[in-house]
């Protein structure tokens, strides 16, 4: 399919940096990089689980992430994106992220 057409990898692309810089203007810290993973930085291991639960009661399903997973004091929340999300999707995420992160003091 690539040697085809690069639109889902370039769709993915912009999913990514539209994603990124959308929850970082929102007040989040993230982990950089290049991957469809983006790593959202809560550093606090109950917190990343209760986190994740009202994203869920949101509509919104992501897992947070802890010791011994990843190392002590880097809890985390992971976000999966794809192709297949529309801008309207991420805003939704964006939206929920951000709701959820003013009720628990985050942001």
């Amino acid at each position: 399919m690539l040697s085809e057409t690069t639109d889902l990898k370039d769709k993915l692309e912009q999913n990514i940096n539209y994603f990124k810089q959308a929850i970082k203007e929102a007040g989040f810290d993230i982990k950089d990089g290049d991957s469809a993973i983006v790593l959202i930085m809560l550093y606090d291991a109950p917190l990343s689980q209760k986190f994740a639960n009202r994203l869920l009661e949101e509509g919104i399903y992501v897992i947070g992430f802890f010791y011994p997973v990843v190392p002590k004091d880097q809890a985390r929340i992971r976000v999966q994106l794809s192709a297949a999300h529309e801008k309207e999707h991420l805003d939704k995420a964006v939206a929920a992220f951000t709701k959820v992160g003013k009720e628990l003091g985050v942001i």
